[in-house]
Parts: C-alpha cells; sequence; structure tokens
C-alpha cells in the first residue's frame, strides 16, 4: 500500500515536471468567467483545457467541465457541488478537501486523485463524494474512509490493470468508507478493497466482485445479485440480510448463504 502511494508521487511529480503542457486558461481568467455566472448561466469551461491549473478554494458550484482537461489541477478546498465533469480528465489532480456533492463525474478518468498530503488518507484532509455520479468512469484512486454515501458506480471501471503493474499495484481502495446506498451495479471491480467498509443498502447488482476484498465490511441489506465474487474475501463481513447470495458466481462455500 504505502509502496505504491510511493509510486503514484513519483508519477506527480514526473508528470508536473514535463514540459510542454499548456492551459487555455488561467486561474485569474477563470475567476472572471465565474464572476460572471449565474445560477441560471454557470461558468462554462466544458472542453477546455485546464491542466495544472490552482483552482483551490474556487466556488466551482454547478460550473460545466465536460469534456475539459484538469489533469493535475488543484482543486483544493474548492466547491464543486452539481458541477458537470462529464468526460473529464482529472487525473492526478488535487482533491484534497474539495466537495464533489451531487458532482457528475460520468464518463470521466478519474486515476490517480492526490487526496491527502502525505502518505495516509485522513479525516481532515478527506474530499467529500456524497451522491456523485461515476457511471462508467475510469477510477482508481484512495477513498479511504472519505465519505461515498449515495454514490452511484454503475458500469464504472474500477478493477486493477494486472498489465501495467510493474512497480506496485495501484488500486481503488474503499478501506473504511462510508458507501451507505451506494451504486455498483454492473461495476468492473476487480482486487479492489472495501476492508471495514460501510455499505449498508449497497448495490453490487450483476458486478464484477473477482479477488474483492470484503473483509470486515458492513454488507447488511446489501444486494448481489448476479455478481461475480470469484476469489472475493468475505471474513468477519456482516451479511445480514444480503439479496441474491445465491445468484452469486464464484462465492467461497464457506460465505453463509443467509
Amino acid at each position: 500500500m504505502v509502496f505504491g502511494c510511493r509510486i503514484l508521487l513519483a508519477l506527480l511529480f514526473a508528470a508536473l515536471a514535463a514540459p510542454g503542457w499548456s492551459a487555455d486558461l488561467t486561474r485569474d481568467q477563470v475567476v472572471a468567467m465565474l464572476s460572471r455566472a449565474s445560477p441560471a448561466a454557470p461558468a462554462d469551461l466544458s472542453g477546455r483545457s485546464l491542466q495544472k491549473v490552482d483552482l483551490s478554494r474556487l466556488d466551482l458550484s454547478g460550473a460545466n467541465f465536460a469534456g475539459a482537461d484538469l489533469f493535475a489541477a488543484k482543486l483544493e478546498d474548492s466547491n464543486l457541488t452539481r458541477a458537470d465533469l462529464t468526460g473529464a480528465n482529472l487525473g492526478l489532480a488535487w482533491v484534497i478537501r474539495a466537495n464533489f456533492s451531487d458532482a457528475d463525474l460520468s464518463g470521466a478518468n478519474v486515476q490517480g486523485l492526490v487526496v491527502a498530503s502525505g502518505m495516509q488518507t485522513n479525516s481532515a484532509e478527506a474530499p467529500v463524494f456524497a451522491r456523485t455520479k461515476f457511471l462508467g468512469a475510469r477510477v482508481i484512486a484512495r477513498f479511504g474512509g472519505f465519505d461515498l454515501r449515495g454514490a452511484d458506480f454503475t458500469d464504472a471501471r474500477l478493477a486493477v490493470d494486472m498489465r501495467n503493474q510493474s512497480m506496485g499495484i495501484m488500486r481503488a481502495d474503499f478501506s473504511s468508507t462510508r458507501l451507505e446506498g451506494a451504486n455498483f451495479t454492473r461495476a468492473d471491480l476487480g482486487r479492489a478493497w472495501f476492508r471495514f467498509a460501510k455499505l449498508q443498502g449497497a448495490r453490487f447488482t450483476g458486478a464484477s466482485l473477482l479477488h474483492v476484498d470484503f473483509s470486515g465490511a458492513d454488507l447488511t441489506g446489501a444486494d448481489l445479485t448476479g455478481a461475480d465474487a470469484t476469489g472475493a474475501d468475505f471474513g468477519q463481513a456482516i451479511l445480514t440480510g444480503v439479496v441474491g447470495l445465491d445468484t452469486v458466481k464464484g462465492l467461497d462455500p464457506a460465505v453463509p448463504r443467509r
């Protein structure tokens, strides 16, 4: 885990040092656009390159970032509630204490988010993703201990790419995360971590759960109908009232079906 985080930071610093990248807009230009925006006519930053631009501490609520390139952009302490980030690139974006509640990241690239100033995540720096939409998004990030209640990961791709792990496994980590009511319908979650996660009422219908770690997680009332849990670890998980266990493919025979 620590090794993987170090590799991620090394890649980040290398990316920031790489020459030849330029943004369409400066921070001042974005601030000017925000000053002219209104709830009826939010700031339109769709399709713009904002690579490495510092957008920290800005009110970006409701702004249109559809298809925008926010690679390595700084969004620390920014308000992105209800923002449209469909198809946007947030690879290596800094999101410490950012609020993405009710934002739409459908189809976005959400890989390698910088969610903490050090190697470990902590509540003081946690971004918020309550009810955020990640439909069809590519997601590899550390969400450990964060608030993702009601988030929608339908058809999202969160599985580890085992063909590209020569420097340590980079995975979706939801350890100890609040995911009550989250939707992972048909999501590809191969080798993701949900250790001690709060998954009451979550939906995993038709999801790929290959080698997923659910150890210690609370899955009370969750729906696993039609999921493939080959190699998944449910050690000490709470499975009270789980729906569809008898339809789960590859479930360890030791896991109680009711």
